[in-house]
């Protein structure tokens, strides 16, 4: 019996010290994502995504036209997985040939409007705004609602 508890507990140690060596991630929570959707101070759509491409919060202004909400789940989705703000992808994409299929692949789009999103180091979800008034706009209101959360666009 007494080898039986000397058993489980090393286990629990083991257990305990394997659990310590994985890495900690600060994840976007439900009212910041709220807070950076609502942070831009633009009419707009805006999709904010977690740190896993899952959709947090997605809305649409009245005045916006519908394709928007997708072209803003798909800009944040962009800048998340190239962790690039969109725009800035998008122009490397023009002037690099060997990047220029980038804009075959279906969940990536090639265009401005899309932030990554971190704290301090580490990368916790992306912005992405359409239909602001194009893909300049787009993108200073991402950078709007990041920095008003006390976000960055880049480590």
């Amino acid at each position: 019996m007494k080898a039986l508890c000397m058993t489980f507990t090393l286990s629990c140690l083991l257990a305990t010290q394997a659990h310590a060596a994985l890495a900690q991630h600060p994840d976007l929570d439900l009212a910041t994502a709220q807070r950076l959707a609502n942070g831009s101070g633009c009419v707009a759509a805006v999709a904010v995504l977690d740190r896993g491409g899952n959709v947090i919060v997605q809305q649409r202004g009245d005045a916006v036209g519908p394709h928007n909400t997708e072209a803003a789940r798909l800009k944040a989705y962009t800048a998340l997985s190239t962790k690039t703000p969109t725009r800035a992808f998008a122009e490397r994409a023009r002037n690099t040939p060997e990047a220029a299929n980038l804009n075959s692949l279906g969940q990536l789009l090639l265009l401005g409007g899309g932030v990554p999103v971190y704290e301090g180091t580490q990368l916790v979800g992306a912005v992405g705004i359409a239909g602001a008034g194009g893909a300049e706009q787009d993108e200073a209101c991402a950078i709007k609602a990041t920095e008003s959360v006390g976000l960055a666009t880049h480590p």
